[in-house]
């Protein structure tokens, strides 16, 4: 029993022996097989993301480390051409070259740095400064922006490792200094900082491009291919203006600079049913192309929105639509005798005519410029009534065009009216309005009574689809007078250009409406002698009208001080050019002009083209002729057939065989 007793106790020993040495064992396999499950898994992980990079993700990558290897040359974007309302290109681009410096490509520095400083005309220490100057690309600036064919050609012919040119893209402006002050101009980075171009840099500002070439961390070029990123050209703008109009201006405004030497002179065109500006032009002027030779006074002051002055008697459109509106006169019926002079709380106000006019029909009024007769009418209408038409039209108050830099002018505030501001106010004298106001407010006069909101911009394209991305449209304001009163005004002003001091504007065939206008300016508070601005509003046609045209005149020297003599002249010659550009046809009802011994002679332009020079010798009988080209037949003629053309004028044929 005992002896069988030790032997299961042996046994059992042995059995819980070996079973531990077996959990032991077993436990010893199970590590064994996770260590060898986390080996394959994490090859297997490693291999996964190997066929992944490799497969997937290859292009990212290889994307990140070219990034780390490019440099980029830049490529300047064309900025967005602006047009006139034809598409003829007002502001465009031409392509220069630049230069730009990879340092650490440049092996003899001291060389490079003497050559280019003697080719740019800049000091060595300069230059060095470039040169040796511790970045992955340097720009030569401005040294080294836009240079001439000359000078580029020079650097090129060296052929030094990292001197670059590149092309860039310069501002260039194919009229010069046309159109100067709506157009602005652009710096050397090509950014807007003067009209047009400033207003809407952010559309004709275009995405640049870059040249991608690799080079390995200490700058050496490594052997890849370059990538070219293509530059997008900005937006393009249309203007509103009309060219043919605009160089019309520009002519008759370097005449008047010319003949006259006034201080300043300016023309502004506007659609009157639209609002639409179909030129502008002052003086002084300067070209875009070299808008650094030119003072900040002359390339910041755009005088038909900037310039604020007393009107003079253009302002008695103003002022007569008002009294019309309010039916306190009949201008065709009520009459005013004009003595020569009104006395107003002590002042003594003249008529420019020191006898006076005597009776007049109030159209008269307006014919002769009378003051005395305005007097009257600031009278009947008063304070309240007057002041609150000048506000209707716009006076005191900004246009809202387009264009930065406009002026609001000076209206009396109510309160401080009394008669003598009250009868002044009336025929333009004391208060301050600017060019555009005028135009703005007399396009409401002869258009029905609208007052709309003028502008220059017509739409913003898209270079490639030509797309909208932006488009203005006519604007509605508010009306000012009715539709009768409106058909009242057209014909009276009509009547002062064929019977009063509007009748050196007069062209046979076509109906011309207009008011001169003859203001004395003012300095510290003190009228200054003998110092006016002349002006003429003008209307084509007067009945359905077309164009609205404004002449100011600003002090001109050796001419009489009258508008008549001074503006009118002028206002004609533009107006037959709005007439062409526009297509006005001629018209046979016009108001007959009142004949003066001392006026011109105008005769219709006859077609001499095709026929012999005896010929045409004999048909141009009333005017001297101007021969180029040789040979017996007229192949051209200016001005053409049909042409309105005062006797003694000149006509230019070019003849041929």
């Amino acid at each position: 029993m005992i002896n069988n007793y030790y032997k299961d106790e042996k046994l059992i020993n042995s059995y819980i022996y070996l079973s531990g040495e077996y959990m032991f064992n077993k436990k010893i396999d199970s590590r064994i097989k996770l260590i060898f499950l986390f080996f394959i898994s994490f090859f297997v992980v490693i291999f996964l993301k190997v066929v992944y990079i490799e497969m997937v993700d290859y292009k990212k990558l290889s994307s990140l480390a070219l990034d780390l290897w490019s440099r980029d040359l830049p490529i300047e974007a064309n900025r967005g051409l602006i047009l006139d309302r034809n598409g003829v290109v007002l502001a465009d681009n031409i392509t220069t070259t630049s230069l730009v410096l990879v340092p650490s490509q440049i092996k003899n520095k001291e060389e490079v740095s003497k050559t280019l400083a003697s080719i740019l005309n800049v000091s060595l220490d300069e230059m060095k400064k470039h040169v040796y100057k511790n970045t992955s690309i340097e720009r030569v600036h401005p040294e080294g922006r836009r240079l001439d064919y000359e000078t580029a050609d020079k650097i090129e012919s060296y052929k030094y490792e990292g001197v670059y040119l590149v092309k860039e893209s310069k501002r260039y402006y194919p009229y010069g200094t046309t159109l100067s002050h709506v157009l602005g101009y652009v710096g050397i980075d090509n950014q807007g900082l003067g009209g047009i171009e400033l207003i809407y840099d952010k559309y004709l500002t275009g995405e640049n491009g870059a040249i991608k070439y690799f080079s390995d961390a200490k700058g050496n070029k490594i052997n890849l291919s370059e990538i070219y990123l293509e530059p997008a050209s900005g937006m393009n703008i249309t203007l509103t203006i009309d060219i043919n109009i605009q160089l019309s201006l520009e002519r008759e405004l370097n005449n008047v600079e010319s003949t006259l030497k006034p201080d300043n002179s300016l023309a502004v065109v506007i659609d009157p049913n639209t609002g639409e500006i179909l030129a502008m032009a002052s003086r002084p002027t300067f070209n875009p192309n070299s808008y650094k030779l030119f003072t900040t006074e002359v390339l910041n002051r755009n005088l038909p929105i900037w310039m604020t002055y007393e009107p003079g008697s253009t302002f008695k459109i103003i002022t007569m639509s008002s009294a019309v509106e309010e039916k306190v006169i009949d201008i065709y019926n009520d009459h005013f005798y004009d003595s020569g002079s009104v006395h107003i709380n002590g002042t003594r106000i003249g008529c420019w005519k020191s006898k006076g006019h005597g009776d007049q029909t109030f159209l008269q009024v307006l014919e002769n410029s009378c003051n005395p007769g305005f007097v009257k009418l600031g009278q009947l209408l008063g304070k309240e009534r007057l002041f609150s038409y000048f506000d209707l039209f716009g006076f005191g108050s900004k246009t809202g065009i387009d264009l930065n830099g406009e002026a609001t002018g000076i209206m009396f505030p109510l309160e401080k009216v009394g008669e003598l501001e009250l009868v002044t106010s009336a025929f333009g004298q004391g208060i301050s309005v600017t060019p555009i106001q005028q135009v703005v407010a007399v396009s409401s006069v002869v258009n029905g009574g609208n007052l709309y909101k003028p502008y220059i911009v017509k739409s913003v394209n898209e270079p490639v689809t030509n797309s909208v991305i932006l488009e203005n449209k006519t604007k509605f304001v508010r009306k000012t007078i009715s539709k009768e009163t409106s058909e009242i005004m057209k014909y009276a002003l009509e009547s002062v250009v064929a019977r009063g001091g509007g009748r050196y504007a007069y062209i046979d065939g076509y109906r011309v409406g207009g008011k001169t206008g003859t203001a004395q300016k003012v300095k510290n508070g003190t009228y200054l002698v003998n110092n006016y601005i002349m002006s003429f509003m003008s209307v084509v046609p007067s009945n359905n009208p077309e164009a609205i045209l404004y002449v100011a005149i600003d002090n001109p020297k050796n001419t009489a001080l009258l508008s008549s003599y001074t503006t009118a002249p002028v206002a004609r010659k533009i107006l037959l050019d709005i007439i062409d550009a526009l297509d006005i046809k001629r018209q046979e009802n016009q108001i007959e002009k009142v004949k003066y011994w001392n006026d011109e002679v105008y005769y219709v332009l006859p077609n001499v083209v095709g026929k012999t020079k005896k010929e045409a010798v004999k048909d141009l009988f009333y005017y001297n002729i101007e021969y180029s080209g040789s040979g017996d037949i007229v192949l051209t003629q200016s001005p053409k057939e049909g042409t309105y053309l005062a006797a003694g004028s000149t006509v230019r044929i070019l003849l041929g065989n």
